[in-house]
C-alpha cells in the first residue's frame, strides 16, 4: 500500500475507487462518478481496460493508467429530475391519445356515412329467404282458399241499432246462406253484404225458416266461387274444426279446434218466433257474437255446418257472452235441404211424426200427452199404432231422455224418411216404424203441450 495520492486504494469486497482527477477530466470523461453509472462506450472497451466500478477488475498498482476517454465526444448532458420527465412523458400520451381519438372518430363518422347504413335503417341481421311451406290441408292454405266466398252481413233492425253477422257463398249466381237470427228484423229484407275483397253491395232475403235458423240472401253479383258443403254425416268427434266468420264485427277472422261433441240437442230463440231445434255439432273454435251464419270447415275445405249458437256462462241482463269453448253448428246436410227449399219456395218445411209431449213428465224417456191430443189424428205417429200415454225411450236405437232430445232427432231427417222408436205402454216395450210427414201438411208436431197449471 502506498501513501501517494496519486495511488488507486487497494479494493476492497471486489470494488476499485476512482482516483483523483482533474476537474477538467472529470467534466469530459465517459467515467461515472456515482455509483451506478454507465461504462464507456463499447468501442473502447473492446481492449480489455477497466471501464467502471461495480465490475471485477484486477487491483490497480503504481504502473497503472487511466485511460481518458476520446476528446472529440459530445459532453454528457445533466441527467434531469427523474420527476419531471415522467410528468412530460405522460402530458405527451395523453396529447397524442387525445390527437388520435378526434382524428379516428372523425375518419369512423365519414366512413360510416359513406359506406354505413341509411339513417333510417338499424343494423339488424338481414331478411332470411327462406320461404315458409303451407301445405294442402294446412289452416294456413285452407284460410286462403274458404275466405274469399265468407262475407259479413248487416242491418238495422227495426231502429234497435245495427245487427252484424256472417254468410257464406252456396253458389255462383250470388246466393248465400246465413243464420235466420242474423238477418230477422232487416227492413224491407234488405242487407248489406261485405265481400272478403272491401267492397259492398245490397242484398235480398230470398227465404227464412225460423225452425232451422236458417236463411237466404240474393246479391247481384255473378261468377262467384261458392264453398262446398260436405257430409256431415261423415263427422267423427275429434276431427278438426276452422272456423271462419266476423266476430264482434272483425271480419274475416280464422279460429280452429276440434269437434267436440255430435247430436247436441240445441233449443235458439229469442221468443219473437218459433225456437229452433238443433241437432247441432259442438266445437271448441271460438265462436263470438258475430260468428252466426259463417261456416264450420273440415280439414279437406268443406262446409260441416253453420255456426249459429254459443253456450253462456250467464252474466248481467242484456250483455253478450264470449267465447267459452263451447260452439254449436247447424249440420251442412241439414242445410243442404233447406237452402234448396229455401231458394225454390221462400219457405222450408221440416218432418214431423204428429204427437204432443208432456212436459211434466219426468220419467224414463218421453211421454205422450195422455190425452186425445196427445197423437195428431191420421198423422205418421197414429199410423204406425203410437197411442196417447207411450213413453219413447229410443229413436233409431239411441236413447232419449229429454223432449228437445227427440225433437232435434227427428227435425235432423227428411219428410219421407222412416224412423224406428221404440216405446213402452204398460210393461211391454216394442219397435215402432214411422214414416215422417211433412209440416206442411200436419199442424202439429213435438212442441210441448201446454202446461195445466199455467
Amino acid at each position: 500500500m502506498t501513501d501517494s495520492s496519486f495511488a488507486s486504494p487497494t479494493p476492497v469486497g471486489g470494488e476499485s475507487h476512482e482516483p483523483y482527477r482533474p476537474q477538467d477530466e472529470r467534466e469530459h470523461g465517459s467515467v461515472a462518478t456515482e455509483a451506478g453509472s454507465s461504462a464507456v462506450p463499447a468501442a473502447d472497451a473492446g481492449a480489455g481496460e477497466v471501464v467502471a466500478r461495480g465490475l471485477d477488475a484486477s487491483p490497480a498498482g503504481p504502473e497503472t493508467q487511466w485511460q481518458m476517454p476520446p476528446r472529440d465526444l459530445p459532453p454528457v448532458p445533466p441527467e434531469p429530475p427523474v420527476g419531471r420527465v415522467r410528468k412530460r412523458a405522460v402530458a405527451a400520451i395523453c396529447v397524442g391519445a387525445l390527437a388520435l381519438g378526434i382524428v379516428g372518430g372523425a375518419g369512423g363518422a365519414w366512413a360510416y356515412n359513406e359506406w354505413g347504413p341509411s339513417s333510417s335503417s338499424v343494423a339488424l341481421p338481414a331478411v332470411g329467404g327462406v320461404s315458409v311451406e303451407r301445405p294442402e290441408g294446412s289452416v294456413a292454405s285452407i284460410a286462403a282458399a274458404v275466405m274469399p266466398s265468407v262475407v259479413s252481413i248487416e242491418h238495422s233492425s227495426n231502429g234497435n241499432g245495427t245487427v252484424t253477422g256472417t254468410g257464406f257463398v252456396i253458389r255462383a249466381d250470388g246466393y248465400i246462406l246465413t243464420n235466420n237470427h242474423v238477418v230477422e228484423g232487416a227492413a224491407d229484407d234488405t242487407v248489406k253484404v261485405l265481400m272478403s275483397d272491401g267492397t259492398q253491395t245490397d242484398g235480398t232475403v230470398v227465404g227464412t225458416t225460423p225452425e232451422y235458423d236458417l236463411a237466404v240472401v240474393k246479391i247481384d253479383e255473378a261468377n262467384l266461387t261458392p264453398l262446398v258443403l260436405g257430409d256431415s254425416d261423415k263427422v267423427v268427434v275429434g276431427d278438426a274444426a276452422i272456423a271462419v266468420g266476423s266476430p264482434l264485427g272483425l271480419d274475416s277472422t280464422v279460429t280452429t279446434g276440434i269437434i267436440s261433441a255430435l247430436h247436441r240437442p240445441v233449443t235458439a230463440g229469442d221468443g219473437t218466433q218459433a225456437p229452433a231445434y238443433i241437432d247441432a255439432i259442438q266445437t271448441d273454435a271460438a265462436i263470438n257474437p258475430g260468428n252466426s251464419g259463417g261456416p264450420l270447415i273440415n280439414s279437406a275445405g268443406e262446409v260441416i255446418g253453420i255456426n249459429s249458437a254459443i253456450a253462456s256462462l250467464g252474466g248481467s241482463s242484456g250483455s253478450q257472452a264470449g267465447s267459452v269453448g263451447l260452439g254449436f253448428a247447424i249440420t251442412s246436410n241439414q242445410a243442404r235441404r233447406t237452402a234448396e227449399q229455401l231458394i225454390e219456395d221462400g219457405k222450408a218445411t221440416f218432418p214431423v211424426i204428429g204427437v204432443l209431449l208432456d212436459q211434466r213428465y219426468t220419467g224414463e224417456g218421453i211421454k205422450v200427452v195422455d190425452d186425445a191430443s196427445g197423437v195428431i189424428a191420421d198423422g205418421p205417429s197414429a199410423a204406425a199404432g203410437v197411442k196417447p200415454g207411450d213413453i219413447i225411450t229410443k229413436i233409431d236405437g239411441r236413447p232419449m231422455t229429454r223432449s228437445d232430445e227427440l225433437v232435434v232427432a227427428i227435425r235432423a231427417k227428411a219428410p219421407g224418411d222412416d224412423v224406428v222408436l221404440t216405446v213402452k205402454r204398460g210393461g211391454d216395450e216394442r219397435a215402432v216404424t214411422v214414416k215422417l210427414g211433412s209440416s206442411a201438411d200436419v199442424n202439429v208436431d213435438g212442441q210441448p203441450a201446454p202446461n195445466p197449471s199455467n
